[in-house]
């Protein structure tokens, strides 16, 4: 989530069902992104409660596989439109289409209505998306890796997280009546899925073609693991020297020493265990971008170098190179450093060029993101003996079992045994009026270890892969609840009189009166304390859904 925020507050274990506004109060970011925290999560509670883990709507199930030989001679799945939801999140297949233009010459004859000439019929545009196009994929060809397995069988599976969206990468988000001086406003959450192959090995399963329970509950076992935190980290503010022999102490002296409110954001880089993996942090939480407008080797012209001292680049600055394709993929290329600045062209020099599927397509909107770690501060040594972390490649080594110290009093403390995955990361709210930051802690006031703030990933299975038009279907489908009302008759009628009167302990004469109601259509009907229809309308309902059989 990098955003310019001040803090996240949404708290699920303290069950606050609304975010309830007072007059005459300031109103924070913090606030209006609990409400909407809140809310996706009781209607996707809701949803999974209802559909199960995961599951699409009868008659629109989305994400229907299917394989067929692709282009370069690789093969390709067709991925057919329609909705499905993944622990209750809502992911929509279905592919836009594209709009009619106006004809070149402002004329819509008969005879060009369909786009038809000498130049031939246009291309008429996909209905589906496929393994190799789907929106928030971009697979590669020639990439091994992206390819689909040459051996059968494999699984083809749903990913689905969210990340957040703002006007340096979807420029159609600013306000151009604000002006260009202005800074951006809110920002989006994108929910972004993926169709990926999983290989059958890694299932643990015997045979090309094993029940389809047995896929889906090895698969869940997967992705159970996959979403497991392997990792955990606290903050604190600096502790006096002397607290180390007296863990229990308080320490009113620990002191957030920087000028302004900070929103810290540790991120993992490099995954692997503690030997491979790095961190980057920034005070800003990431959310310091710079939009690219051409990048000619290792120089980057730039829409603009920062609204202020304080977001701008400096020499000596670590920055990102982003697209929406590198941060679809979950990739960590390595950082670069700001070596040269020309102010008057807008324009910086890197240490080095960037990755070479990186920022060359404009479509994907590249931009350069900031993070604050600097070389020399990585190497300062720590009080009490605690391990600094070492740069490698633009970003700092992770040190287990040590405090590492970022600036002004904030530091970081890995725990022991962890496993990092790219894109997991934590956050750090610091105020200068505590001179400390917000980190849980214990009744002795010691940092609590707490797993990533995210990425959250949600995995559905899809298909199971085993051969040419053998693709055995793994999704679920749910029927709608509702169903018609029948119209009640005079059986049904005199039937609920019966019961009414049985109630009433007077059921012989009432059940005659209700007979002979039922007999003359000309004689006043007794007042129904139920809807007429009611009874004959549950019993319909009931019959149906025992031949149903409920969820499909």
């Amino acid at each position: 989530m990098h955003a310019d925020l001040s803090r996240l507050t949404y708290r699920p274990e303290r069950h606050y069902s609304a975010v309830v506004a007072q007059q005459g109060r300031v109103q924070l970011d913090a606030d209006a992104n609990e409400q909407t925290a809140i809310q996706l999560f009781q209607a996707r509670t809701l949803t999974a409660d209802l559909i199960g883990q995961h599951g699409g709507p009868s008659g629109a199930t989305g994400f229907k596989i299917d394989l067929r030989g692709g282009s370069r001679e690789l093969d390709d799945l067709v991925i057919g439109g329609g909705r499905y939801y993944v622990d209750g999140i809502l992911c929509e297949a279905t592919r836009p289409q594209p709009g009619v233009p106006v004809p070149a010459d402002g004329h819509d004859d008969a005879d060009d209505a369909g786009g038809t000439g000498d130049a031939g019929e246009p291309a008429k545009p996909p209905a589906t998306w496929t393994y190799w196009d789907q929106p928030d994929g971009f697979r590669d060809p020639e990439r091994p890796g992206d390819r689909l397995p040459s051996q059968f069988p494999y699984l083809a599976y749903l990913k689905v997280w969210e990340r957040i969206v703002t006007a340096a990468e979807d420029p159609a988000l600013r306000e151009v009546a604000l002006g260009s001086a202005l800074p951006d406003t809110a920002a989006r959450a994108k929910v972004v899925w993926q169709v990926l192959p999983l290989p059958g090995t890694a299932l643990g399963l015997e045979g090309d073609n094993p029940p389809v329970d047995e896929i889906r509950k090895a698969f869940a076992d997967w992705a159970r693991k996959q979403r497991t935190p392997a990792s955990r980290l606290a903050a604190r503010s600096e502790r006096p020297d002397h607290a180390d022999d007296e863990p229990c102490l308080v320490a009113p002296d620990a002191r957030y020493r920087g000028p302004e409110n900070q929103l810290y954001r540790v991120e993992v880089h490099d995954a692997g265990t503690a030997k491979d993996a790095t961190f980057k942090w920034s005070r800003e939480n990431g959310s310091v971008t710079f939009p690219v407008d051409e990048l000619d080797g290792t120089w980057v012209e730039l829409a603009n170098l920062g609204n202020d001292d304080k977001l701008d680049l400096n020499i000596g600055d670590w920055v990102e190179f982003v697209d929406t394709a590198y941060a679809s993929r979950g990739e960590a290329e390595p950082l670069l450093r700001v070596e040269e600045l020309d102010l008057p062209g807008r324009r910086v020099r890197l240490s080095d060029e960037p990755a070479p599927r990186v920022g060359r397509r404009p479509e994907l909107h590249p931009f350069l993101r900031r993070w604050d770690h600097h070389e020399n501060s990585a190497r300062q040594s720590p009080k009490r003996g605690a391990k600094a972390g070492r740069p490698h490649h633009g970003a700092v080594r992770v040190e287990e079992g040590g405090w590492l110290p970022l600036e002004d009093g904030v530091e970081v403390y890995f725990a022991a045994g962890g496993t990092y995955r790219t894109g997991d990361f934590w956050l750090i709210p610091a105020r200068t009026a505590t001179g400390g930051v917000e980190w849980p802690t214990d009744a002795a006031r010691r940092p609590l270890l707490q797993s990533p703030a995210g990425i959250e990933a949600h995995y559905a299975p899809l298909a199971w892969v085993h051969g040419e038009h053998a693709v055995p279907d793994l999704r679920l489908a749910f029927r709608p609840l509702s169903a018609g009302i029948p119209a009640a008759d005079d059986a049904a009628l005199a039937a609920e009189a019966q019961a009414r009167a049985e109630e009433a302990g007077d059921g012989g004469a009432a059940a005659g009166a209700a007979a002979g109601t039922a007999e003359s259509s000309s004689a006043p009907s007794a007042p129904l304390s139920r809807s007429q229809t009611s009874a004959a309308a549950e019993a319909a309902v009931n019959e149906a859904a025992g031949d149903e059989g409920g969820v499909g």
